[in-house]
């Protein structure tokens, strides 16, 4: 659903390119004159800010493999070198390695936006759809990239994900024997993961290409969480949203930097400074905290095929949420009951990442236990009731009503602002 293109290239070599291959008036209907709700909050920002992480990620991730030596007795020597002796290859490093985190950040916050708003809601099920295969293969990228510095807690984090496959029945040896390339983590699986995480970010763009044509056939949702209906409903992408997305960007890019050169390590296990050693476990495992969540789901289970099921079944789960919440009504803003719940699924979420940092004994796997419950409970119990029982506010005719408030208002101002665009003015 792009907007109508008015491009008319200018030069001799432009027109004959655009008669060719119109490259020029799809990028002016898709990201110039495409049209977005007019209510779209600084909540919508993020995908742009994603987008931009991601090229961010794969440009020093590719210089930083001109340096990097994906061999088990190399590894965590060139990474020494890439900060001590490459030109700027600290910034580099701390850039690649912080930037996985504000990646999972802004991507945890689009995905909470669309849960709360009702994005996934159709007839947007595919773009979302989309969207968690996009979050599984960041899981997998962030993972394989994690075990490339072969320090201590790479090496120990590889070991302990790689042998969950183990408890699947029949075939579980298998499948952990081939991630490891022999019987145990070593060179083999380092060369594995090296080559896994310099693909995986290429497939993530090429998924993220899908993502945006699929968002671009019925265009964004909005806060309302009601279909755009008249030309006044909506404002063109350039210029209302460059300009609020590149805020936005500024705003972010200025906190990611604030890691990157004033806590470069806050968010890095300090183990992991340590060369691998096989023969020396460290006392407290633990993963990225984006991990977090679903490792403390993992752990909470005292059966490892159990633990093992519930971790990927949490994360998978996510995908069936368009079906799952059985309102039809969108926007957490219309229904109060809904709202709620949903807060207390984000409490819940944060609660899990918390007791997965911890030890895996006593009252912290109690509470895991009763969050998971909740977690699960949140999917396959609340949502479809609340779609049955729950009674949701009035919607407003219209997106430009839910701006301006009243039916009478939004028509007074249409037609102030096509007054103040005739020609003339």
């Amino acid at each position: 659903m792009s907007g109508e293109s008015t491009y008319v290239p200018k030069s001799r070599v432009a027109k004959w390119l655009e008669s060719r291959l119109p490259v020029g008036g799809l990028i002016h209907s898709s990201f110039v004159v495409f049209p977005n709700p007019r209510n779209l909050n600084y909540w919508w920002t993020f995908g742009g800010i994603l987008s931009f992480m991601l090229v961010a990620q794969i440009v020093t991730g590719v210089v930083l493999v001109m340096h990097y030596t994906p061999q088990s007795g190399l590894a965590f020597a060139s990474i020494e070198h890439i900060m001590r002796d490459v030109n700027y290859g600290w910034l580099l490093r701390y850039a690649h390695a912080n930037g996985a985190s504000m990646f999972f950040l802004a991507l945890y916050i689009h995905m909470f936006r669309g849960m709360y708003y009702g994005s996934c809601k159709a007839p947007r099920e595919v773009l979302w759809l989309l969207g968690v295969i996009i979050f599984l293969l960041a899981i997998a990228t962030a993972f394989t990239g994690y075990v490339l510095p072969w320090g201590q807690m790479s090496f120990w984090g590889a070991t302990v994900i790689t042998s969950l496959f183990s408890a699947i029945p029949l075939v579980g040896d298998s499948i952990t024997t081939w991630l490891w390339g022999g019987y145990a983590v070593d060179n083999a699986t380092l060369n594995r993961f090296f080559s896994l995480h310099y693909l995986l970010p290429f497939l993530i763009a090429g998924v993220v290409v899908l993502h945006i044509w699929a968002l671009h056939v019925h265009g964004s949702n909005n806060p309302a969480g009601i279909e755009k209906k008249t030309a006044k409903d909506t404002l063109p992408f350039h210029p209302y949203f460059t300009v609020k997305d590149g805020f936005a960007l500024v705003c972010f890019l200025v906190f990611f930097t604030w890691f990157v050169f004033y806590v470069p390590n806050y968010l890095y296990n300090a183990d992991n400074y340590i060369e691998a050693n096989p023969l020396l476990t460290p006392v407290h495992i633990v993963p990225e905290w984006y991990y977090l969540p679903f490792y403390a789901i993992l752990r909470s289970i005292p059966s490892k095929l159990g633990g093992t099921a519930a971790m990927f079944a949490s994360v998978f789960i996510i995908a069936f949420l368009p079906w799952l919440d059985t309102s039809k009504v969108k926007s957490a803003a219309y229904r109060p009951v809904f709202r709620l719940f949903f807060w207390l699924f984000v409490a819940c979420a944060v609660l899990l990442g918390y007791m997965g940092s911890q030890p895996p004994e006593g009252g912290y796997v109690i509470a895991a236990r009763f969050l998971t419950v909740y977690y699960f409970l949140y999917f396959l119990v609340i949502l479809p009731l609340l779609g049955r029982f729950e009674k949701p506010r009035l919607l407003p005719p219209s997106i430009c009503d839910a701006v301006l408030g009243k039916p009478g208002q939004a028509a007074a101002a249409d037609a102030n602002s096509m007054e103040a665009h005739a020609p003339g003015q």
